[in-house]
């Protein structure tokens, strides 16, 4: 039953799954004794009320444990309010169809971890209990490797660095994260640390932003995983994410001055994208069932290159 977490035990005694010499037995508090026989019997996964939808899935890697996915940009992960198909969990349930044995008895894939419905790049699925027990272990014990490249505002000074905070909900605006003061007392504050690398600096050649370099190509690895942890912490370092709608107030991009037709079109670029620029772009961990070390990457999407392309030229 090692593949069983506690609260499915307890939820598969109470139902009824277990026998104590032969007789249902439901105490879940029962201490056992010397000399008694316990029988549990664990039935099929029943279906999931998520609706398969079969899309085309961009499968980096797959076996009967687990799948990893390039999540494009734009696609919701998990179904909840104002999303309730059309996401990734919708096309895994019609792609992996009976190769999912439950996840806490019910036939639908196990959702580690997430990434923004605007960020793209990589995501790891279990597809029964066991996987995604040892997988949620290994991500609460930061034993997987997460690499993000973010294009963010400015630069960073000094331009590598870690940034260790709280991160709670925002007291202005619920719908957002904000770091919170290590003097609050927040019961939804947690700890959060991104170590970041620059990797290449843009702009002051063909377009003039006042004081420094227009934006900066970064690296991210992440020890924690919390909601918008990356985007939060660009933005209190005031060098927000470039195309960011929620947290991209910071020195921005209307001061950029351009010196010629190039570097004009080129900011329009920039303008123009409309999403935080964010993408996972390595994923590493070990195999919960064969203990293999694995280890993906993913090139950033056109559009994040397109980016990159447009500052190339500044």
């Amino acid at each position: 039953m090692r593949h069983l977490t506690r609260s499915r035990l307890q939820s598969l005694i109470k139902e009824g799954a277990l026998t104590r010499n032969g007789e249902p037995f439901t105490n879940i508090k029962w201490k056992v004794h010397i000399g008694e026989d316990y029988r549990l019997t664990v039935p099929e996964a029943a279906p999931a009320a998520i609706i398969p939808q079969a899309m085309t899935l961009d499968i980096i890697y797959e076996d009967k444990d687990l799948i990893v996915i390039n999540k494009p940009a734009g696609l919701v992960v998990h179904p909840g309010a104002g999303n309730h198909d059309g996401t990734l969990v919708n096309a895994l349930m019609a792609h992996c169809g009976d190769s999912l044995s439950g996840i806490g008895g019910v036939a639908r894939p196990g959702i580690v971890h997430r990434i923004d419905k605007d960020t793209s790049g990589l995501l790891v699925i279990a597809k029964h209990d066991q996987a995604h027990l040892v997988l949620a272990e290994a991500f609460a014990e930061h034993d997987i490797d997460r690499v993000y490249h973010a294009i963010i505002t400015g630069v960073l000074r000094p331009g590598v660095g870690t940034l260790e905070t709280l991160i709670g909900r925002s007291p202005n605006d619920r719908r957002k994260m904000a770091v919170i003061s290590e003097q609050e007392t927040r019961p939804d504050a947690r700890h959060a640390i991104s170590h970041y690398k620059t990797l290449k600096r843009y702009g002051n050649g063909r377009a003039k932003l006042a004081g420094d370099a227009v934006a900066s190509l970064i690296e991210c690895r992440l020890e924690t995983g919390r909601t918008h942890q990356i985007r939060v912490h660009m933005a209190h370092l005031n060098a927000p994410l470039i195309g960011d709608q929620t947290y991209g107030r910071g020195p921005g991009l209307a001061g950029l001055k351009p010196s010629d037709d190039e570097a004009t079109e080129a900011i329009k670029v920039l303008k123009n994208f409309r999403r935080q620029a964010l993408h996972a772009h390595i994923l590493g961990f070990t195999h919960p069932v064969t203990k293999e070390v694995l280890h993906f990457e993913a090139p950033p999407p056109q559009d994040f290159q397109r980016v990159i392309n447009a500052l190339d030229r500044l």
